[in-house]
Formats: C-alpha cells, structure tokens, sequence
C-alpha cells in the first residue's frame, strides 16, 4: 500500500491521472444512470425478452468490431507535420471502413432470417446497421482529442451517449416492454456522440488537402483489428455460447449478471487503454516502464474497491435493488464483477504494446486470453451458468494476470526495448 500510494502521489497533478479520473467520474456517471435503467428494465421484461435482445445486441458488437482497423491508433503516434496528410487519408478510410461493415451486418441480418429464421433478431440487427452512418463524421476528432490529451472531452462525450442509451430504453420499455425497446437506443444515441465530437473539435475536411499513402495504416491496421476481432468474441461471443449450450432463458439471466456484474465496470477497464495508450506513445523511451507502472497502480486503486464492493454486497443490493425474480443470479454477478480485475491487467498491457509499435503482441496475448475464456465458459457450461461464469474469469485470469506481471516487473523483452518510432 505504501508503494502504491508513492505512485499515485508521484503523479498526481500528470495529464495520466486527470484523464483517468475524467473517465473514473464519467464511468461513476453513467453507473448510476445505467443502474436506475436496469432496475426499472429489469421489472418490466422477462429473462425471454432480455435474451432476444442480446442475440442481437452481441452480433451487432461482435460484427462492429470490424471498423476498428487501426487508423485512430496510427493518427495518435503521427507526428506533428505528418498529421493533415494522415487525417485526410482517415477520413476517407473511416467512410470506406463504416460502409463495408454495415454491408456485412446487413448480410448476417439476412442469414439469421433466411436460415435461421429469427425474424426479429433479423430485422433489429439490420436497423442497426445505421449506426455506421453516423459514425464517421466525428471519428477523426475523437482520436485528435486523445492524441492532444483531452481525456475529460473524450470521457464527457462518451459518458452523455451513454447515459442518454440508458435513459432512452427506461423511456421506451416503460411504454414499449419488448426487445426492441433495448435495442433502438443504440441507434437513437449514436448522432449524440457524432455531434458533440465534431463540436469539440476544430478539424474539417479540406478536400484540397493532399492524402497520404495508405501504406501508413498498413502496419496498425491488421494487428489492432485482430486485436479487437478477438476481444469483442472473448465480451460477446460468450453470449452465444450461453444461449447455444443452456438456451434462451440461460442466456437472459446471463445476460442480466453480466451487465449488472462485469458491464458495469468494463467501460472504465476499456477507458483505461484509450487514456493509457496516448500517454505512453509520448513519454521518453527510457521512461515508458516506469510510466507503465503507475499508470497501473493509480487504475487498479480506481477499480479495485469497485470490483469489492460489487463482489461482497451483491447478496444484499440484487434482491432490493432489482426484485426477488433476479436473486437467482446474484452468484453470476459476484463471478463476473471479479472478471473485470484480469480484463483490466490485459487492458493497461495492450496499450503498452501499442505504443511500442508492437500491436503484434497484444494481438497474440489477446488471442490466448480469448480462447481460455471462452473455452472455460463453454466446459463449465456443461455442468451449469455458475461454472460457465467461473471458467470464463479463470480463463482471462490465466493469460492476463501473468502477461502483466511480466511486463510490470520488465522481463517483457517488448517493454524494456521500447523506442518511439514514428512513420510506421
């Protein structure tokens, strides 16, 4: 504890911390809003209706993973006079990207109807494919505001599209209780995001600005999108595994448990990368390890009596908060709340990668840390869900608990021979 209160103090008034306790205040912000949503979704639908609705909410992040192809990541280690070349090529590449994935969720929305015949998972999967339109216009700004450090406009931008997704689905299960009205809110939130990410930030298209090579992107773009490709089927892909083993009312007490335990505290364990990552690209290669070290102190003291206190009072604020019909998965929650600690360590040692210029090695270490999770999940789904959450916080503990001792004690070879190279 001594050593652990040394760093936070060391870097108190550092941009690291702010932009950490942006996103920590931002997160504690939406936690309550999200909170009162699912007090009042969880009286007003069924463990059905919740399964419904995560069939199609998992395929559609699982499927939305497929923009994240690395070009922010390269925009955020350009240097200076490299910048306005690099952010007309992006624009372009983010419209290109958008499009192309909203085509494949339209097809996967026409195999789920057409071989599957699930109907309405179909058509609520293929509504969301508008999500891509609003997207780009403001995606270039939002990764200009990290690489500048304006953590706070980054976290305040995504905590209101956040908390307005909340407060739209209280609004429409109140008068509409069924799986669209927990769905459409992603939809009607998304231009919230695009409009206040282009007000908080001065960049504009110049079409006579000339674009530079898209060989730029080539190096972050396959590694970051393997990365996240594996990452959103280790948070997603767990779902399907539930339904397809246990079944649909499985898969809706899952599916509770997991946004009442580990979705609460996942947004910060993912915040954690975005306001690490930027903050290591620019520090001296001789500090990077160091650097790396408290920002992992100061984030674990941030979530750890988080996750505690999730963990110890569930017994207690499940059954009050939420109503005798969901005490049933209180022993789900307490698993998944724990899960977020392992997920966290994975989190803060991907940015170093990243920053390094090796997203290589993130993308392997993600790849075992995946295939142990949801290879836990899908073994101890054959003796019941409390297994099945137990594997699956076992197998993120295995890979990324001792990835992050390496790396944090310096024997990752990576991390002790990083050098800011730019023009990747």
């Amino acid at each position: 504890m001594t050593a652990l209160r040394h760093h936070i103090s060391a870097i108190h008034a550092a941009p690291l911390v702010r932009g950490l306790v942006a996103f920590g205040s931002a997160e504690a912000a939406t936690r309550v809003v999200r909170l009162g949503a699912l007090l009042i979704v969880a009286r007003r639908v069924t463990p059905e209706i919740f399964g419904a609705a995560a069939l199609a909410l998992s395929l559609f992040e699982l499927v939305r993973v497929l923009a994240n192809v690395g070009i922010g990541q390269r925009l955020i280690l350009a240097k200076r006079e490299e910048l306005p070349a690099l952010c007309r090529r992006a624009h372009g590449l983010f419209w290109m990207t958008c499009l192309c994935v909203a085509a494949i969720q339209l097809a996967v929305a026409g195999v789920l109807y057409a071989v599957f015949d699930l109907g309405e998972a179909a058509a609520m999967l293929a509504v969301l494919s508008l999500v891509y339109f609003a997207m780009p216009p403001g995606l270039v700004q939002i990764f200009l505001a990290m690489r500048e450090n304006r953590m706070a406009t980054v976290a305040r931008i995504s905590a209101t599209q956040n908390m307005a997704d909340s407060l739209l689905t209280v609004a429409l299960v109140i008068v509409w209780p069924s799986a669209w009205a927990i769905v459409l809110p992603k939809l009607l939130a998304a231009p919230i995001w695009t409009i206040m990410a282009r007000n908080n930030s001065s960049w504009r298209l110049d079409a006579a600005m000339p674009k530079t090579s898209i060989r730029e992107f080539a190096v972050f773009g396959p590694s970051i999108l393997g990365t996240e490709m594996l990452g959103a089927a280790r948070l997603h892909a767990d779902k399907l595994v539930i339904g397809a083993i246990l079944g649909t009312e499985a898969l809706g007490i899952y599916y509770f448990a997991f946004n009442a335990g580990l979705g609460i505290t996942q947004s910060f364990v993912a915040a954690c990368n975005l306001v690490i990552f930027p903050h290591l690209a620019k520090a001296k290669a001789s500090h990077v390890l160091a650097e790396l070290r408290k920002a992992f102190a100061v984030g674990l003291a941030m979530l750890a009596p988080v996750v505690a206190a999730q963990a110890l009072l569930a017994p207690f604020y499940v059954p009050l908060v939420f109503g005798k019909n969901w005490v049933a998965a209180t022993p789900y929650i307490v698993m998944l709340s724990c899960a977020a600690l392992p997920l966290y360590a994975g989190s803060v040692v991907g940015a170093a990668y990243r920053a390094s210029g090796r997203p290589q090695a993130e993308t392997l270490i993600t790849a075992f840390a995946s295939a142990a999770a949801l290879g836990g999940l899908a073994v101890g789904a054959g003796t019941g869900l409390a297994w099945a959450c137990f594997g699956y916080g076992a197998g993120l503990a295995a890979i990324f608990i001792p990835a992050a001792l390496a790396s944090l004690s310096g024997r990752s070879t990576n991390l002790r021979l990083i050098a800011r190279t730019k023009g990747y």
